[in-house]
């Protein structure tokens, strides 16, 4: 410090401060602008979730009428994902630097135009540029979302990225219901119906980067008090933590696409169900992944992260291993159970990775959901062909074990170890 400025007022480090005194609230009113902003974003997510949804529900539409084999509807799928995939951690990395407030407008414009190119697709090689332009939208759209989620959260980050995702798993859910009532009774021109949902989404989208132009300077919100209570990580450590979660994220996103992408056809194979009845069925499923997304963050925010990882991977496996061999009854019964344990880890190993690297929000969530979109669209092309070579029902019994990967979870440092001494401690009052 210079002589004569020890008067001087000094700025705060928000990443490196424990927060006292945390009875003390907002104002009313901001608080409800940021509730506002963040069922927003979770009500614009579901409209991209949704459309993102409608590819893998009309496969079945599209697999009679271009008459394709599983491994080309898995290539569909892979090919959303992968675009979302390499570009999500680009755009989070770019946008940690420079904040595009009216990109997630952007974004889901794209997705609009690849909603147009689908409905009047008239081969296998236009359904997979119009699959490639919803990639690109939804890569554009998750990474900013994140960070104005994290923006609006008042601390509550868990919550606020449980909020953000569970309106992108109500969309999943929703998506497969509409295209068995609107799509697949009437064909693919009925696509053009889900644009309403992508200008809806757009015009939220256009207020909410309103919004965050706004707030782009202003103080950043004070962190959750049990994720600033772990000392500084050797680099090593959180390179080894990084991986386990992305190994995390790689089983829980193959055994989802495994359902999403397959589950109609596993039905209908296995019980000789209808279209529509095996998709009411999916929607069942991603209803439970729903609820069990909403639910994961808060307990995280309460009990930890690490513990929420723990019993959402691993816990899940019991219940995936005995799936192959039920009765109709009991699949539905066991889906159910599946998608609300395991769907409660992605908010929380969201959050713990941008503790692990706090100040790159961006960079974490563009990685995380960039890596989740690429397993998804991996599983979808490897099961694809899985399912050609050796049956349907043989893809479930193998990706059954997906879940005992969480036994990894065992190897991430605990982040709510202990307080670190000498921090700074930030008083709010006069």
């Amino acid at each position: 410090m210079k002589p004569g400025t020890e008067d001087a007022p000094q700025p705060i480090d928000y990443d490196a401060v424990d927060w006292v005194r945390p009875e003390e609230k907002r104002p009313r009113d901001v608080e409800k602008a940021t509730l506002a902003i963040l069922i927003a974003l979770s009500a614009s997510h579901g409209l991209n979730d949704a459309i993102q949804a409608l590819l893998p529900s009309i496969y079945p539409l599209l697999k009679k009428s271009f008459d394709l084999n599983f491994t080309q509807v898995g290539l569909i799928t892979f090919t959303f994902q992968m675009t979302g995939s390499v570009f999500q951690p680009m755009i989070g990395l770019y946008t940690d630097r420079k904040p595009k407030p009216f990109s997630l407008a952007l974004g889901m414009g794209m997705t609009l135009g690849g909603l147009v190119l689908l409905a009047f697709a008239p081969n296998y090689n236009v359904v997979i540029l119009s699959a490639a332009l919803v990639g690109v939208g939804s890569a554009i759209f998750h990474p900013e979302a994140s960070r104005i989620a994290r923006l609006a959260s008042g601390g509550r980050h868990g919550f606020a990225q449980s909020l953000f995702q569970v309106g992108g798993n109500a969309g999943s859910a929703i998506g497969p219901l509409l295209a068995a009532f609107i799509v697949m009774p009437y064909g693919q021109r009925h696509v053009l119906w889900f644009c309403i949902a992508a200008l809806l989404g757009i015009g939220i989208l256009t207020r909410v980067g309103v919004w965050y132009r706004q707030h782009l300077n202003l103080p950043k919100a004070p962190p959750a008090p049990h994720a600033l209570q772990h000392p500084p990580l050797p680099r090593r450590t959180i390179c080894i933590a990084v991986a386990i979660l992305l190994s995390l994220v790689f089983s829980k996103y193959f055994y989802l696409v495994s359902v999403s992408s397959y589950y109609t056809f596993y039905l209908i194979a296995k019980f000789h169900l209808s279209v529509q009845a095996s998709q009411l069925y999916l929607f069942v499923f991603l209803a439970a992944v729903a609820l069990g997304t909403i639910i994961g963050g808060p307990v995280g925010d309460k009990i930890g992260r690490k513990r929420v990882i723990w019993v959402s991977i691993l816990g899940a496996a019991p219940f995936t291993l005995a799936l192959p061999y039920a009765n109709l009854f009991w699949t539905v019964i066991l889906s159910i159970v599946i998608g609300l344990v395991i769907s409660s880890a992605f908010a929380a190993i969201l959050v713990y990775a941008t503790e692990l690297v706090p100040g790159r929000i961006g960079l974490i969530s563009g990685l995380f959901f960039g890596f989740a979109f690429g397993m998804a669209g991996v599983g979808a092309a490897v099961l694809g062909k899985l399912a050609d070579v050796a049956g349907i029902e043989f893809v479930y019994r193998i990706c059954a074990f997906l879940p005992l990967i969480g036994l990894l979870t065992t190897f991430l440092p605990d982040l709510e170890a202990s307080p670190v001494p000498g921090r700074v401690t930030a008083i709010s009052g006069k």
